[in-house]
């Protein structure tokens, strides 16, 4: 193959595995959000209906100025749009759209498993109709992680395999930073147990730490926990690990990938990081964990991704 063809292979590798993870993270979210708002009296607040404002901020999405988005707002903005790759849906599109032209690297179980559940997002929001939204967000991310699944075991974990799980990798991380700077100005909007259920962290976390474990030791658990594989230096471990494949040539002095510098150098401090300090350097170390992503993927875009025809990928909304 020629070098913009195989450009094209990997940049569509690495946004199908950042689309599908979005899907599933923002199927997460959504989910536990509105079950917030539809059970809890306190969070529906007057008889005109919950504002999901706050959804909109996690996700980095814009809305109109003072518009008051109700819960069936938000559902077809953040899960059901086929047309917008920030909600569940359309990112599952997208996904699909990408995957099309990578069907000679992939295997074919994964193509029919995007495919099929493109097709099936209607009918799944039909049945949302009638049953509730978990019915649609449920397929979302039962889909995605049968993708993920599929993917670790019919594909050989090569160059291929690893832009789609760097991509993945990337996604992840910055939804946990995200997910956690809303919880940081007003605990209202986003509680630890909601927090944890949006992570799908919830259950790991009773079983390692208890019933009864302190709040901090949620954010301890989602940034710096080794062994669970949403939380953000596990995501950073394996991102790195892909991006050391991908670039095997040893360098003598000092670190020659844009890419993999910020990553490490963020993986290094998370795992060398006092847990007793974690709650004062959350929010500047949040951010950061937001600015690695971003200019790791820039870093990966401009060195793997050059060719002279751009494919025409919408990104975060």
């Amino acid at each position: 193959m020629n070098d913009e063809l195989l450009s094209r292979l990997a940049e569509n590798l690495f946004w199908t595995g950042r689309y599908v993870e979005r899907a599933d993270d923002t199927a997460r979210l959504v989910d536990v959000y509105v079950h917030r708002m539809l059970s809890d009296p306190a969070a529906q607040g007057n008889g005109a209906g919950a504002d999901s404002g706050p959804l909109f901020s996690i996700l980095g999405i814009e809305r109109e100025e003072d518009a008051r988005l109700d819960t069936g707002a938000a559902l077809f903005r953040l899960a059901y749009d086929p047309q917008n790759p920030s909600a569940s849906a359309g990112a599952i599109v997208a996904a699909r759209a990408g995957a099309g032209g990578i069907r000679e690297v992939i295997s074919s179980e994964m193509w029919e498993c995007l495919n099929v559940t493109a097709h099936g997002l209607a009918g799944q929001r039909r049945a949302a109709e009638r049953l509730g939204p978990h019915v649609f967000l449920r397929f979302v991310r039962e889909r995605a992680a049968l993708f993920f699944g599929l993917a670790d075991e019919t594909m050989s974990h090569d160059d291929a395999w690893r832009f789609l799980i760097l991509g993945r990798s990337l996604e992840r991380a910055d939804m946990t930073a995200r997910l956690l700077l809303a919880r940081l100005p007003d605990a209202n909007d986003i509680g630890w147990p909601m927090l944890l259920h949006a992570c799908g962290a919830y259950e790991s976390f009773i079983r390692t730490h208890g019933w009864a474990a302190e709040p901090a030791r949620v954010a301890e658990f989602l940034l710096l926990d080794r062994l669970f594989p949403r939380s953000v230096l596990h995501s950073l471990v394996t991102a790195e690990e892909c991006l050391e494949a991908l670039n095997p040539e040893p360098v003598r002095m000092g670190m020659d990938d844009p890419a993999r510098r910020p990553v490490g150098l963020l993986r290094t401090r998370l795992e060398y990081a006092d847990p007793a300090q974690l709650p004062d350097d959350l929010p500047e170390l949040l951010g950061t964990l937001q600015e690695t992503c971003v200019e790791a993927s820039e870093a990966i875009s401009k060195r793997y991704f050059q060719y002279e025809a751009p494919v025409a990928w919408e990104r975060d909304g």
